[in-house]
């Protein structure tokens, strides 16, 4: 159109555009409503006031209660152990304590509160140390050749011969085997007139031996008897600790050249250390206890209490002794205190004893000045 001219930037015959102004509602009033519908957001719950700094939530019920059983389940779980040997171990340790100190009789009951009368009268009596006698020389007889014979054993179940699971079970027979009949079978073995030992010697050119009524040869045969029940056991349960030993030792040690000597000693013997020493205490524990292989081997002589001439007469049998033939119960309770604490110094000697032995091989520790020393060096 003429009279009118374009605008700087744009095409002559296209027409400008009005620019459109803001347009801002005026906000509707309690007079006036709005014409336009507006959205409003749900209304929401009340939130709870947040906590106090430094307060921590109050723990639920369920979360107290899984705590608890955190905390009080092992106890639960070993409890029935602990419930069982307060009613079988603990409670006779501590009746047997207090009848010690009674002249208690089997069938007159408690009588006069004596003290430590019934363990001064048991410590002044022959009877007593010869028990004691026996039953260390027996131990000593059966505990030693027992836990060389059954490394031995075990050492060999180790080296992966066939039919292994029928090895174990047959070297375990004997002890599936009743005290009982193991005595008797070898009461009849060891008979001085016409028993399989003296025969076996005789073939050899050795004259009888007196196994019941000689002290020497009567505890070497109890020892026999208790060996042979007690080896077989012994040794599957080293064989299961040597088992627990990694392969890869032994592999090493061959390559640098070690024996089976070598391998036995440096290796085997240091990593079953733990069991070692349980299969000592236990054996030990046992064999200070030992009643039925020497009751059994002369049932006939003198009632059946370790002989003739007490030869072989163990603390547990003169307890029983005291106890059930003498009917003197107090006594009888004096001796089973004094072979329980005889039980614990033995048991503690074989502890270190073995501990030390055990130990003997391995590097010993830089003290306290070594140690101060290295410190100082390093800094």
């Amino acid at each position: 159109m003429p009279g009118i001219a374009p605008i700087p930037g744009t095409h002559p015959l296209v027409r400008p555009q009005k620019c459109p102004v803001p347009h801002h509602p005026t906000p509707p009033t309690e007079d006036a409503p709005s014409m336009t519908s507006t959205v409003t957001a749900p209304p929401q719950a009340p939130t709870a006031a947040p906590a106090a700094s430094g307060e921590k939530p109050k723990p639920t019920f369920a979360q107290k209660l899984s705590k608890f059983d955190l905390k009080a389940s092992p106890y639960f779980y070993i409890a029935p152990f602990f419930l069982l040997f307060g009613l079988t171990g603990l409670f006779p340790l501590i009746y047997t304590a207090v009848v010690s100190v009674f002249d208690w009789k089997l069938l007159g009951g408690q009588g006069d509160f004596v003290g430590l009368g019934n363990f001064i009268e048991v410590l002044s009596a022959p009877f007593f140390w010869n028990s004691l006698f026996n039953t260390i020389s027996i131990f000593l007889l059966s505990s030693i050749p027992q836990l060389a014979i059954a490394l031995v054993v075990a050492y060999l179940l180790d080296q992966g011969l066939r039919a292994p699971t029928f090895w174990r079970m047959s070297i375990l027979i004997p002890f599936v085997v009743t005290p009982v009949a193991v005595a008797i079978i070898f009461s009849s073995i060891f008979n001085p007139g016409d028993g399989l030992a003296n025969n076996l010697l005789g073939v050899i050119g050795i004259d009888n031996i007196d196994w019941k009524r000689d002290t020497f040869f009567s505890h070497l045969a109890i020892a026999i008897m208790v060996n042979f029940r007690w080896t077989g056991y012994n040794a599957l349960i080293l064989l299961a600790a040597m088992q627990a030993v990694p392969r890869e030792l032994y592999e090493s040690a061959a390559i640098d050249g070690a024996g089976s000597p070598r391998r036995f000693f440096s290796i085997t013997l240091p990593t079953i250390r733990p069991t070692l020493i349980f299969v000592i205490i236990t054996a030990t524990i046992g064999g200070l206890q030992i009643f039925a292989e020497p009751r059994l081997l002369d049932p006939a002589s003198n009632g059946g209490i370790g002989g003739a001439d007490r030869q072989f007469q163990t603390t547990v049998l003169y307890m029983w002794e005291l106890g059930f033939q003498s009917g003197d119960l107090g006594r009888a309770s004096a001796v089973a205190w004094l072979l329980f604490l005889l039980i614990i110094v033995f048991g503690l000697i074989n502890f270190f004893l073995s501990n030390r032995i055990a130990a003997a091989g391995d590097p010993k520790k830089p003290n306290r000045k070594t140690r101060r020393a290295m410190k100082e060096a390093a800094q």
